[in-house]
């Protein structure tokens, strides 16, 4: 079964670069192109897609709004979102909400489409690194109810979890984590998957923003931020 895409920007010229460089691949089909967030919903509903890729600046509702949207429904498709700059607060909110990643708008087709097929598969697109970088660069505070609401609901996880959380924020790739806790990459693996299990979560992103709102990462090492 191809990946069903569904592409959302404003711009028609951005929706026919995307279609060009994705059309040729024989396992990926777009199914639908939207010029605004508010026809997501229906064109979701009517195509199925896999994967959406959305643009977050569009004129009546715009990519994050679409993407919370998207995201709070049972069985949604994965999002990738579009956007022009590496640090973005916007982009950081899409997270947030649930998106798989982000993709600059200048990327290099092959990697786009590696992109597309990366979270199709449920894996994940953005490296620790540029995850760690987003948070360090963009990442508001917040108040002190955002922080208690971090850390109750860390409080569900046990201690070696816990440890996993904090090496996830600070961005450690799986390996970098087994190494550092003493345990063997697929123990890393049933951690991570136990994690976002018991937190409602979508993937690793959300956990390192999570530990960020609790305030863990201020004295979680000299690359802590």
């Amino acid at each position: 079964m191809p990946i069903r895409v569904l592409l959302v920007d404003d711009d028609p010229l951005v929706r026919a670069g995307l279609r060009l460089m994705l059309d040729g691949a024989q396992d990926v089909e777009i199914v639908g192109e939207a010029a605004d967030g508010d026809q997501v919903l229906p064109l979701t509903d009517r195509h199925r897609p896999h994967v959406v890729l959305m643009d977050i600046r569009m004129p009546a509702v715009d990519g994050l709004s679409a993407t919370e949207q998207l995201r709070a429904r049972p069985a949604a498709p994965e999002v990738m979102v579009l956007t022009t700059f590496h640090a973005d607060a916007q982009v950081l909110r899409a997270l947030r909400a649930g998106a798989a990643g982000f993709l600059l708008k200048d990327t290099p087709p092959a990697e786009i489409l590696a992109a597309v097929r990366k979270v199709a598969a449920g894996e994940p697109v953005l490296s620790p690194a540029v995850t760690r970088q987003l948070i360090r660069h963009v990442a508001p505070a917040g108040g002190d109810s955002r922080r208690e609401r971090a850390r109750e609901a860390l409080s569900a996880l046990g201690e070696r979890e816990r440890e996993v959380a904090v090496a996830v924020g600070r961005g450690r790739a799986n390996a970098e984590i087994a190494a550092e806790l003493y345990m063997s990459v697929p123990t890393v693996k049933t951690h991570v998957s136990r994690i976002l299990t018991k937190l409602d979560l979508n993937n690793r992103v959300q956990i390192a923003l999570l530990v960020h709102d609790a305030g863990l990462l201020e004295n979680a090492g000299p690359d802590a931020g």
